[in-house]
């Protein structure tokens, strides 16, 4: 699931959620699609399959979804 070089993604020194995550790297269209794959159980979060939509996500924060691109998210 994890590729050799992940993505990286900015997201400064703001609070962010998971959902948004997804959607800030463009990897979903909507938060309700986004919600919709980490339901399914198809997201990691630092190589833990992560069931919360609204998990509180900081910069070192690795994301993975399956089938897909890996992002590391920095300030």
């Amino acid at each position: 699931m994890s590729q050799p070089n992940p993505r990286r993604v900015a997201i400064g020194d703001r609070s962010i959620n998971l959902t948004q995550v997804l959607k800030v790297a463009g990897l979903m269209q909507s938060g309700g699609e986004a919600k919709s794959v980490i339901a399914d159980g198809l997201v990691r979060v630092n190589g833990e399959v992560e069931l919360r939509k609204r998990r509180k996500m900081a910069a070192g924060d690795r994301v993975a979804i399956e089938g897909g691109p890996t992002l590391v998210l920095e300030a």
